[in-house]
């Protein structure tokens, strides 16, 4: 169970290819038109539309996965807690891990106590400006205690929303070399950073002797928080990584992926935002 500092209780994580299956979603809606800084850090509440897909106590797909390439978010620190966005949410991919808050009270079964969530996914069919597709599990913690087949039941409600940090108490940033990665390739996801929650840049550099001037070679976004190198000669590991957050904020990995690496694997560094 991952908290943030504003005290909500619950992590909701954003995470759905969001084709608005399943568990009483509706199927279309007009796109309002987007922006994506007022739903930035220190924000405040602002209004959206909420479904939910997938099983009633599910994690969304049927994966445990979405469009931003997190896996088994099923599992802690996910736990299930998981919903598309739209994009002024996903942003492209640059929203994946982006943190918020939740919360309904104008339905009989709403709570009205917030749960945070965090961008995994995109939502394809939006019905208002700010769409959340949430899973099964993380509509049903909006609701009072033993409300939450009721909420369900509604479909679609009124909810209020605001970014906040990304907590992983006890986890470091970690990388996952994606199933593909060759020699001359290289894609890695980057998951559980602190604060922005999100990553807006990301570079390498290889072991000495370096091809790039300065060190360090800038990673194209593939899909999601999945980034790639693509290189005109054989990649020299261990692989040091930097990211840069939403908010300009960086965090450098020193080799952390090593000199043996091998596709399909995660290595955790030992760096954290604060």
């Amino acid at each position: 169970m991952v908290s943030s500092k504003s005290g909500a209780v619950g992590y909701l994580v954003v995470v759905c290819w969001c084709l608005m299956q399943g568990g009483g979603n509706a199927s279309s809606g007009a796109a309002a038109l987007y922006n994506e800084s007022a739903a930035g850090m220190g924000g405040g509440w602002m209004s959206a539309k909420a479904t939910w897909y997938g099983a009633p106590n599910g994690a969304g797909p049927a994966d445990n996965g979405g469009a931003c390439g997190f896996k088994n978010v099923n599992l802690p620190p996910f736990s299930g807690m998981t919903s598309c966005g739209n994009q002024p949410l996903y942003k492209g991919g640059k929203g994946c891990g982006s943190c918020y808050r939740v919360r309904c009270d104008r339905h009989a079964a709403c709570s009205g106590a917030a749960q945070t969530i965090a961008i995994t996914d995109m939502n394809y069919f939006p019905l208002s400006q700010y769409h959340l597709d949430l899973s099964g599990t993380a509509f049903g913690r909006l609701a009072k205690p033993g409300r939450a087949d009721d909420l369900r039941r509604a479909g679609i409600i009124d909810v209020q929303f605001a970014r906040v940090p990304c907590e992983f108490p006890g986890l470091k940033v970690g990388f996952h070399v994606e199933e593909g990665s060759t020699p001359v390739y290289l894609a890695i996801l980057v998951e559980y950073e602190n604060g922005d929650g999100d990553v807006a840049q990301v570079e390498l550099r290889e072991a000495s002797p370096s091809p790039s001037p300065n060190g360090w070679t800038a990673m194209r976004e593939s899909w999601g928080s999945v980034w790639r190198l693509d290189s005109n000669h054989r990649l020299r590991a261990p692989f040091s990584i930097r990211i840069r957050s939403d908010s300009g904020k960086t965090l450098t990995a020193p080799n952390v992926i090593p000199l043996n690496w091998r596709p399909n694997t995660f290595y955790r560094s030992f760096v954290q935002y604060s």
